[in-house]
């Protein structure tokens, strides 16, 4: 009686066995009664062909700010000559998705599970508004980038206010997608930041980044942080980022 109770408790123990990836037949139909080979395909759970998401087009939490510089950018995207013909606009809006760890050094060797849960630190929370609801545009005449952020409640810091962190943070953002369509992928190296009045939670602020200069494989740029009629200066930063191709 002990043993055969010893033999259920081992067998509830066991490791379970591993389940046949699915397959999905190609070509040929099924006959009713016969076996048919066919050519399959290994299929992957579903969270690794998930569509991806652009997170930078507007939502119900944008505000009538947020809405009214994003429509003021994305007009400048596409502009329509004499006679209706629509031609590229001097912006460019950039999309921005939850995920991007593809083959970044180390990353092909991360299992497709990790792969698969790596989100952007910005793009982290799927509830929209309570954190960081940002959009990008680049205007590449101008070399000048331009952030539009509306910071969510759990970005507070003193009470109120956004945290600097999330400020930096945003800063950061900006300035290392201007430098990547300068001067190829960079990497921050120095980012120097005066914080000169808080922004409030809540608030749609505007970040703007410019091209300073270009020495070999270094990007130097300047951003500010203003509120969204430019009337206050919130923050200024300048930083020097690495990498990328040399300056010709």
């Amino acid at each position: 009686m002990m043993a055969a109770s010893v033999r259920a408790t081992f067998r509830l123990f066991q490791p379970l066995r591993p389940v046949p990836p699915m397959r999905i037949p190609l070509g040929q139909p099924t006959v009713p009664g016969r076996t048919t080979v066919a050519r399959t395909m290994g299929v992957l759970p579903l969270p690794f062909f998930s569509k991806p998401r652009d997170f930078s087009l507007p939502n119900l939490s944008w505000g009538p700010e947020m809405v009214r510089l994003y429509e003021h950018y994305n007009s400048q995207c596409e502009v329509e000559r004499e006679g209706g013909e629509k031609q590229k606009g001097p912006w460019k809006r950039l999309p921005s998705y939850n995920r991007v760890l593809k083959y970044a050094t180390g990353g092909v060797y991360l299992s497709k599970l990790i792969q698969s849960k790596a989100r952007l630190f910005t793009r982290n929370i799927k509830e929209p508004g309570v954190s960081f609801e940002y959009v990008l545009f680049d205007n590449s005449e101008e070399q000048k980038c331009v952030g539009i952020l509306q910071a969510g409640h759990l970005l507070e810091g003193p009470p109120g206010f956004v945290h600097g962190g999330a400020i930096a943070t945003m800063i950061d953002t900006v300035t290392g997608a201007h430098a990547t369509l300068l001067s190829g992928p960079v990497m921050t190296a120095n980012l120097n930041i005066n914080y000169r009045s808080p922004i409030p939670l809540g608030s749609t602020v505007v970040l703007e980044s410019c091209l300073d200069k270009k020495e070999d494989k270094k990007t130097f740029v300047t951003c500010k942080v203003t509120s969204s009629n430019g009337s206050k200066l919130h923050t200024e930063a300048t930083g020097n980022l690495f990498g990328g191709a040399a300056s010709v």
